[in-house]
């Protein structure tokens, strides 16, 4: 009886110094063979193959011990997919709540206000951890992917930085900036003025994508849209470089000849009335609503003034005097 009492002793006081190295290794920072270690979670992977690639990530511990707190926890089926990252400082409690709540390491993307959709699709070529999935796809396959066949793509997508878990698909991306176009565009085109002589949507992403490549100042925008649309209104011909430019493609050699300017093409405003068959960029925010609520001016022309700003005239007369001014160097 005596040698049972001394067993059940041993044994409670086994388990509790075993309770307590538990504890003690639980909240202490696992040691890591690099500043930052990384892993990728896919769908499906087992408690047992998530230990088994943090160790050999670089987490220096038994992988069998890490999958047993994943266990004896009784969150291994709750860890979640996705790309996560751990520093100094992780412990295993802390790094098994970092994939139980699925806070995964993003990276992100930039689209700029102004880019062409090739620029943009040559921003997602580069990003990093970003799936190429759309990189031997045509611009007419990106669309149809999108669930738009026929739909030329310029415009279509709005400039804004994208957060997405590495080892995302490009696809995905490309799909938020798409839809995420569509709601700014609906919500801009909600606002326009009731004389606007813009007939739909579409033609104000145009408008607003010729606005966005025009403007050097954000303090000129209103007016470089009232320009275009007080040329619209009354027939007159667009004449801006930049639709131009875009309809030449890498003809462009970075100068625009007079020749460019005579050319007949769907894209030449100099020759051709009304606006340009497609966007020529990504248009921003305040282009959109720029476009659709120009500032109150009768402006028609407008010039540089060589700081980024530009002269606005009402007359042929006095823009001729400001582009002596600014343009030639007359006083």
């Amino acid at each position: 009886m005596r040698l049972w009492r001394v067993m059940v002793i041993l044994g409670v006081v086994a388990a509790l110094a075993a309770g307590a190295l538990s504890w003690w290794w639980l909240n202490q920072p696992l040691a890591l063979g690099a500043e930052a270690v990384e892993v990728d979670i896919e769908p499906g992977t087992t408690p047992r193959d998530i230990a088994q690639a943090w160790v050999q990530a670089g987490v220096k511990t038994s992988p069998m011990l890490l999958y047993q707190w994943f266990r004896w926890s009784g969150q291994d089926r709750k860890i979640r997919a996705g790309s996560y990252e751990i520093g100094p400082g992780t412990t295993p409690v802390s790094l098994l709540n970092k994939m139980v709540r699925g806070d995964e390491t993003l990276a992100v993307v930039r689209l700029i206000e102004g880019w062409t959709f090739r620029q943009f699709r040559a921003e997602l070529a580069k990003a990093d951890s970003l799936k190429p999935t759309t990189s031997t796809l045509t611009d007419a396959q990106v669309m149809a992917a999108l669930g738009e066949p026929g739909m030329a793509p310029e415009g279509k997508f709005y400039p804004d930085t994208y957060a997405y878990s590495k080892g995302s698909s490009d696809l995905a991306v490309l799909k938020r900036a798409h839809r995420a176009m569509k709601k700014r565009l609906d919500a801009a085109w909600a606002e326009r003025t009731p004389d606007t002589p813009l007939r739909s949507s579409a033609e104000a992403l145009t408008l607003a994508s010729i606005v966005e490549k025009e403007t050097g100042v954000a303090g000129d925008r209103g007016k470089v849209a009232a320009v275009f649309t007080n040329r619209l209104r009354i027939g007159m011909p667009l004449q801006t470089d930049p639709t131009v430019i875009y309809g030449m493609g890498e003809a462009f050699d970075g100068n625009l000849r007079k020749r460019d300017l005579l050319a007949d093409t769907p894209y030449n405003t100099y020759v051709r009335a009304g606006l340009p068959p497609t966007p020529i960029a990504m248009p921003g925010k305040a282009s959109l609503l720029a476009a659709v609520r120009p500032d109150p001016t009768r402006a028609l022309y407008f010039v540089s003034r060589g700081d980024g700003s530009s002269e606005f005239s009402e007359s042929l007369a006095a823009h001729n005097r400001a582009v002596d001014r600014f343009q030639r160097g007359k006083q």
